[in-house]
């Protein structure tokens, strides 16, 4: 008899305020991998905001190469990748924040989450065909307050690890190619 392999949750705070990277509980034995998304009680033990209930809840399908964001609504959101791998992209854009202006940058593989405060920019590039998870503690709706930045902002100085051709609408969106600079 084979016994599992459990990985612990575990969180860790990064140069942004209030923007923490977690791993997630996970389970392993010869079936696969359970890993445990959210858990009210481990968050709060772990010090970190009550975030349910989740009101609303996306999965976007990206092909690699491809960017997304950088939006920063105002909404806490909790984002991992449900398969493939992304690199994702966080910039602080509250002007009240002792971290404005921050950029943090991190590898997204499955079993990997971000919690992002809200004004906080979030935005990705699928390293690989991906499955990125969002989930949100309010709905969206057109016109919601908060900010964005132009994802290629040079002063920003993310490097994508992949080139983006801004000619490529499979690549990048026109609405994000316009965005203003941090």
């Amino acid at each position: 008899m084979t016994y599992p392999t459990i990985t612990p949750f575990a969180v860790e705070p990064t140069a942004i305020d209030g923007l923490v990277s977690l791993t997630m509980k996970q389970v392993e034995d010869e079936r696969g991998t359970i890993r445990e998304f959210y858990r009210e009680s481990a968050w709060v033990d772990a010090g970190l905001p009550s975030l349910g209930p989740w009101l609303q809840m996306n999965i976007t399908e990206s092909r690699a190469g491809a960017v997304r964001g950088l939006h920063g609504e105002s909404m806490h959101k909790l984002v991992a990748v449900a398969a493939g791998e992304a690199f994702g992209a966080y910039v602080d854009l509250r002007p009240e924040s002792p971290t404005y202006r921050a950029v943090v940058t991190i590898d997204l593989v499955a079993g990997q989450q971000v919690l992002v405060p809200q004004g906080v920019c979030n935005g990705f590039q699928s390293v690989t065909d991906t499955q990125y998870l969002y989930c949100f503690d309010a709905e969206w709706v057109p016109g919601m307050a908060g900010t964005a930045a132009n994802p290629l902002d040079p002063a920003l100085g993310i490097d994508w690890p992949l080139p983006v051709d801004t000619g490529d609408r499979a690549v990048i969106s026109e609405k994000d190619l316009n965005l203003p600079p941090a």
